[in-house]
């Protein structure tokens, strides 16, 4: 049998195991815990880069067929900093090829998504190179949603040689990674079609 949150903390009063220095219902405690569990930091800053180009377009398949470099499944929730999903969120991405360079006179590895309702987004590209003047493949995101701070944002990836398989120790080999929370472990799915990698990267927005 799974106790709800107010079932366990009910028996754990009836035991005497448990005292409340609170004059609140056992339901409004356990509301509260639940608030308290669901609560997210938010995703840390890192720069905009030089490269950002408004008026990508509405995709969410960055990969073209024929394309060079490991497809790459990208997605992720856009919450805020109650653990709440950013219905009305809109997302930019962009990032380079597989051979380290960017788009700059179009648009290929560029989009604009809109989560929607359930916040959740998911993106088909391919493993970025790495860009001459940075250290580490990385992927680049812009959030706006009515009622929230602008999020800036780049993701990296636990498997860049980079990092030497230890990224705990050496994600500040690139100076712009502003935080071990941006490197994103890697899963590789293997079938007889094709190698892809698989990569989470959950967004939290601050209230304005």
């Amino acid at each position: 049998m799974t106790l709800t949150r107010r079932d366990l903390l009910e028996r754990c009063a009836a035991l005497g195991v448990l005292s409340f220095a609170s004059s609140l219902p056992v339901s409004a405690l356990a509301a509260a815990w639940d608030d308290a569990e669901k609560k997210r930091q938010p995703t840390p800053f890192c720069e905009l880069g030089p490269f950002y180009k408004r008026e990508a377009p509405h995709t969410s398949v960055m990969r073209a067929p024929g394309d060079r470099g490991m497809p790459l499944s990208l997605s992720g929730v856009v919450y805020d900093t109650r653990g709440e999903v950013v219905p009305d969120a809109k997302l930019e991405i962009w990032q380079t090829d597989n051979a380290g360079q960017y788009d700059i006179q179009g648009y290929r590895y560029r989009a604009v998504l809109e989560p929607g309702a359930k916040g959740s987004y998911a993106v088909e590209s391919v493993m970025p190179g790495h860009y001459p003047a940075r250290v580490c493949q990385h992927v680049h995101c812009l959030v706006t949603a009515p009622g929230h701070q602008p999020l800036i944002t780049q993701l990296y990836f636990a498997t860049d040689p980079v990092f030497d398989g230890d990224p705990d120790k050496n994600y500040t080999r690139d100076p712009l990674i502003t935080s071990r929370e941006l490197v994103r472990p890697v899963m590789i799915k293997s079938d007889p079609r094709q190698t892809i990698a698989i990569v989470n990267f959950d967004l939290v927005m601050e209230t304005l």
